[in-house]
């Protein structure tokens, strides 16, 4: 049978991924909204929307993002918009009984101090990172409703945490975007403007995980067609989402002389331990997912080559962003 699958976002990197993934199944009948046609920050229009909408499942990947600087200067804007897009989402899916949803969560949402890699289990035990607490809590918050829903209804509303994505359709704004579209974006300029050297931001020590978007995508699918019960079994009743990356990281400056190579860099790559760094290291433990049949494909250089592929075939568009 058809299955008929509404992503919620699906203009964003991780929406816009999923779309490519769903739309090479056949039994899949994709249906997508822009925010012209539905505002998923008005509760009346969402609730109305799947009250006349028939519909099997949904991926909830619709969120206000942004890096360090962003979530620095509108904390109100990531914790509102972020909190209202969930609740009216998720509960106008339970009101409409539309008993499937894929919530799409980040891994910001672990303390900032606390073991590596980061199981499932270590959510909250610990103080957040303040450059990006109010956008953490919005996200707990859906996880945390969606294992409410299921709880008190019976539902099958199930939670994925992403490392750092990255890969086609991110946003390579110059101050709003996070560290691979930005220093994609600084490098390649430096590159066209002939600069001698170029100052990234942070002392470059922190370690990050990265997960290019299309493995994301095929993660998700992957959970969405996992049995229940086979789902529960490989989660419990206090972190009932499930984390996906690599497993593996690098630091910054590493990641930095690797986009250098990729842009054709040949400059001096100079740090900036007077800004901030966030995290000082974030590894996601990926076991529960290894364990359920998945694994991540594409390798952080390749990814990173095809990223700026991408980026210089759009960069008219993106640059404008």
């Amino acid at each position: 049978m058809t299955k008929r699958i509404f992503v919620a976002g699906h203009k964003g990197m991780v929406g816009s991924a999923l779309c490519r993934q769903l739309e090479n199944d056949p039994s899949v009948e994709l249906i997508t909204r822009d925010r012209l046609q539905l505002d998923l920050l008005k509760q009346d229009d969402v609730r109305a929307f799947f009250a006349n909408t028939p519909l099997d499942e949904i991926y909830l990947a619709a969120a206000k993002v942004g890096g360090i600087h962003a979530n620095n200067t509108y904390p109100a804007d990531f914790i509102h918009d972020n909190l209202a897009i969930q609740l009216n989402v998720i509960s106008a899916a339970h009101a409409a009984d539309i008993t499937k949803l894929l919530f799409l969560g980040s891994s910001c949402i672990y303390p900032k101090d606390t073991g590596q890699p980061i199981a499932e289990e270590q959510l909250l035990t610990g103080t957040l990172e303040p450059t990006n607490e109010q956008y953490a809590i919005a996200k707990i918050a859906g996880i945390k409703m969606c294992e409410a829903y299921n709880r008190q209804f019976g539902t099958d509303y199930r939670s994925a945490m992403p490392t750092n994505l990255y890969g086609p359709g991110d946003n390579f704004h110059p101050e709003n975007s996070h560290v691979v579209p930005a220093l994609i974006r600084r490098f390649q300029e430096a590159v066209e403007n002939g600069d001698k050297d170029i100052v990234v931001w942070g002392s470059g020590t922190p370690q990050r995980e990265f997960l290019h978007v299309d493995d994301m995508a095929k993660a998700c699918v992957h959970l969405m067609n996992i049995p229940l019960d086979a789902y529960n079994r490989a989660v419990d009743a206090r972190s009932s989402h499930i984390n996906v990356g690599t497993g593996k990281d690098c630091t910054i400056k590493e990641l930095a002389h690797t986009i250098g190579d990729v842009c054709g860099f040949k400059g001096e790559i100079v740090f900036d331990a007077s800004r901030p760094d966030g995290t000082p290291r974030k590894l996601l433990d990926v076991q529960r997912i290894h364990d359920l049949g998945w694994q991540h494909s594409i390798d952080l250089h390749e990814g990173l080559k095809s990223t700026h592929a991408w980026y210089m075939q759009h960069h008219t568009t993106v640059r404008s962003q």
